[in-house]
């Protein structure tokens, strides 16, 4: 992914050069540094922000959808979810270096806003829109893909990995090799209609709850169960 040089710098991000600089501009600009200068007229990127979660969302969804026809409902909103959250957003917003491209107010300054991970995956949003309103869907599809490179790299490496898209796999060969014991699951709830039945799992590790998923069938909802209960031992570093 090629940096913008200092000559095009003001219309160019990635490998994107905007007709109309003005949306660029316009998605670099907190609302700080609009608050500081009231007069100016300008616009901060609140508005393309909102526009570019619903267009991330999107791009996202089509593209899990097309490239993991197997996997149901649940398995993809789960995929989704980890690659539109603040986290990974950020991440690729550092790649970009957005941080040293916004426009702050003196007070984000002083507090290291540049650094902000939440600035900075609001800015990548923003600035998803700000492609798509310069040159169409087409345009921020290829923009997004590109900028998410590594991020959709590591999903597809952890779906081709052994069991790396089976939780209730992972789970079970974590339980094993910690414990020698395997995890048992529970319906605790089935809510709706016969033909549109949620089931509600709780997963327990001896007699110990350590997940808990919902889906409209028992293996949706196992499944998420048991990632929940692998995200907790991960982060926590529980049951060891």
């Amino acid at each position: 992914m090629k940096p913008a040089s200092s000559t095009d710098s003001l219309s160019t991000i990635s490998n994107y050069r905007f007709a109309n600089s003005s949306f660029l501009q316009e998605a670099l600009t907190h609302k700080s540094y609009v608050n500081e200068r009231r007069a100016s007229g300008q616009n901060h990127n609140e508005r393309l922000e909102f526009l570019g979660d619903a267009v991330l969302s999107l791009i996202v969804s089509d593209y899990l959808a097309s490239r993991y026809p197997e996997l149901s409902e649940g398995a993809l909103s789960q995929l989704k979810a980890r690659l539109v959250s603040e986290a990974p957003l950020a991440t690729a917003a550092r790649r970009l270096d957005l941080g040293a491209r916004l426009r702050l107010g003196r007070g984000e300054e002083l507090s290291k806003g540049r650094e902000k991970a939440s600035l900075l995956a609001d800015a990548l949003e923003a600035v998803i829109a700000a492609v798509y309103l310069d040159g169409g869907l087409e345009a921020s599809r290829n923009f997004t893909i590109d900028v998410l490179d590594e991020e959709l790299r590591y999903i597809d490496e952890l779906q081709t990995r052994p069991g790396g898209g089976d939780y209730k796999t992972r789970f079970q060969e974590w339980c094993q090799k910690h414990h020698d014991v395997l995890p048992r699951y529970v319906i605790v709830q089935e809510t709706g209609p016969d033909h549109q039945k949620m089931f509600e799992v709780e997963v327990y590790l001896n007699d110990e709850a350590c997940g808990i998923g919902r889906g409209y069938s028992k293996k949706e909802a196992e499944q998420q169960a048991a990632q929940r209960a692998l995200e907790r031992v991960e982060r926590e570093d529980v049951f060891h």
